[in-house]
């Protein structure tokens, strides 16, 4: 006895297929990527703002000022070096930089997920999504300029001020911030704001006792 599917209700969202999910979603990665490369000083100074934000209130002991452009972020530590130069021994303050866009990949990863699954009020999911990233990203920014004094000072006794777990607390927060976060976020910023997309593609491999 053969069974007829379900009729798709009138503006109800079509079940995608997974495999065109994936390939819509490489091709439109690839093209967002190429772009963003060109917007990416600009989409990314506000996640630098909010990294100066957290060193400024977080590390004011380390940080004496930061300086932001639209691709750099530059930071001027309180943090001595000691060197050794032909007069003798040298001191000297550090000074470490980084790039902002260079964690904000996960942005052209978030579209890409978007456009791929055709969603709903997209200009207005696209702006939220970015607007939820910008934390994550200068979360990975500031660790990685944290772990920058760190080394650098770590030559030094009694310059850095802080105990061993706290430095343990930077080498995982940076680890966690440069391995896992710019790729993670952005997927679980989409699954969030395109839950229905996810549970349609999700619902033929669920057990047949789950979907009862």
């Amino acid at each position: 006895m053969t069974t007829m599917a379900p009729a798709v209700a009138a503006g109800a969202r079509p079940v995608p297929s997974l495999r065109r999910f994936f390939l819509l979603g490489l091709v439109w990665l690839v093209v967002l990527t190429a772009g963003w490369i060109a917007v990416s000083p600009w989409t990314s100074y506000p996640s630098a703002m909010l990294a100066r934000i957290g060193l400024e209130a977080g590390a004011p002991y380390w940080i004496r000022a930061v300086r932001l452009s639209p691709d750099r972020m530059d930071v001027e530590t309180r943090l001595e070096v000691v060197t050794q130069g032909p007069a003798g021994k040298v001191r000297g303050e550090i000074d470490v930089s980084a790039k902002p866009g260079h964690y904000a990949y996960g942005l052209p990863v978030f579209l890409a997920l978007l456009l791929a699954a055709r969603s709903r009020a997209l200009v207005r999911r696209a702006l939220l999504g970015y607007l939820v990233l910008l934390p994550f990203q200068a979360f990975s920014l500031a660790f990685d300029l944290l772990k920058q004094m760190a080394m650098a000072a770590a030559g030094t006794p009694g310059t850095l001020g802080v105990s061993q777990w706290q430095l343990e607390g930077i080498a995982y927060g940076y680890q966690f911030g440069v391995l896992v976060l710019p790729t993670l976020a952005p997927v679980a910023v989409w699954l969030l704001l395109d839950r229905e997309f996810f549970q349609a593609i999700a619902a033929p491999w669920r057990p047949v006792a789950a979907r009862a």
